[in-house]
């Protein structure tokens, strides 16, 4: 199924909406500490889709990040890759052969390959999965998870990880509308806190990483609030500065601020790479919160992605449903205000490539509640 797997030059990773499979987040990874490998595969067509009969073939890549977990071992992780998405019936067969292609590619003694899935859940259009008010309730027990997606490969080897690494629940807004069409397709609430936010005089611009201090201080403030696990500044030093002009899969990164009278408010970092524009990462002040400043901060990042020819907005993580119980229920809230499109992912799945060393790394590890900062 997977023929003439190669490995291929950082720069040459194909143009992608999706960030974590671009050059430039191979050059943020590198910055970080981290090995990164990038592989082209090829695939008849017919074999992604059942409903192709067509013998061309596909040609797709993936970047991957090996991670070290101690000094022999590692894992090689793929943030939201591959890209394409084959049939439901064809996915498990699909990630068997991948990784089984790629295993003599990686450091001998690689444990495992993660994927983290950007396809779309298996159960997100199975009815049963939904309340009458139409809310997710979720994917069943890990178990049936695994029997679907193992169905159709030979040796049953695909894992459900212990937990999801990226966000597997988003909402997109659809850019391709005018920009009065999506301030009316807004809820009533969101589009009166926007307007609120200008009567009140919140500005929002871009600034520079001469500027990051002032990002960091919202940071810490957001950080204290929620109770999440603190950054270094130089995590987002290198988000903002990494470059990778000169390769297939460029990004741009604008750090915007919201303020009112130089004070700043709220800000966050926006991603543009090829037709969508992501919401990577924000942050507000504790005080002043009835300036409605992140309002005024959203709707400005959308219409500057949708200025750069974006055709979707990412925001990057939510809640799956409205259950006030979930810890990231405000944030649902606030983003499904907007007029989005909920999108529920596959998340993580592991490939073991040492089913002993696997199942001990599984054992012990750390079930990590910062997938949104990862």
């Amino acid at each position: 199924m997977i023929a003439e797997l190669e490995d291929k030059e950082i720069k040459q990773v194909y143009k992608t909406s999706i960030i974590q499979q671009t050059a430039y987040w191979s050059e943020v990874k590198n910055l970080q500490g981290l090995h990164t490998r990038a592989f082209n595969f090829r695939t008849k067509q017919s074999d992604l889709y059942i409903d192709s009969k067509s013998d061309a073939y596909f040609i797709g890549d993936l970047l991957i990040v090996i991670q070290p977990i101690d000094r022999e071992h590692s894992i090689a992780y793929v943030p939201y890759g591959p890209e394409v998405e084959p049939s439901e019936e064809n996915q498990g067969y699909f990630l068997e052969q991948l990784s089984e292609s790629l295993r003599t590619f990686l450091p001998l003694k690689c444990i495992m390959i993660r994927y983290d899935l950007p396809w779309q859940s298996l159960w997100a259009k199975d009815e049963s999965c939904y309340d009458l008010h139409g809310n997710w309730l979720g994917v069943p027990e890990k178990s049936i998870q695994e029997i679907r997606l193992n169905y159709s490969t030979a040796h049953w080897r695909l894992r459900k990880a212990n937990t999801d690494i990226l966000p597997s629940n988003t909402m997109f807004m659809d850019l391709r509308k005018d920009t009065d069409m999506l301030f009316e397709s807004m809820k009533p609430k969101t589009r009166y806190n926007i307007n609120l936010s200008k009567r009140k005089g919140v500005n929002v611009r871009s600034l520079g990483i001469e500027s990051l201090e002032i990002w960091y201080d919202l940071y810490r403030q957001t950080a204290a609030r929620n109770n999440f696990f603190l950054h270094d500044i130089h995590y987002f030093r290198i988000v903002l500065s990494a470059r990778a002009n000169d390769t297939s899969s460029p990004a741009d990164v604008y750090l915007l601020v919201a303020e009112v009278e130089d004070k700043p408010l709220a800000a966050m970092f926006l991603v543009i790479s090829a037709n969508r524009g992501t919401y990577l990462y924000g942050a507000s002040a504790s005080e002043n919160r009835n300036y409605m400043a992140t309002y005024a901060l959203q709707w400005r990042a959308m219409e500057m992605a949708k200025e750069r020819g974006c055709t979707e907005y990412d925001f990057f993580g939510t809640a799956p449903n409205p259950d006030p119980s979930h810890p990231m229920y405000g944030l649902y809230r606030f983003k499904k205000g907007f007029g989005g499109e909920m999108y529920h992912r596959m998340g993580c799945w592991d490939y073991p490539l040492d089913m002993e060393k696997y199942s001990y790394y599984t054992s012990m590890e750390f079930k990590n509640q910062r997938y949104h900062l990862s």
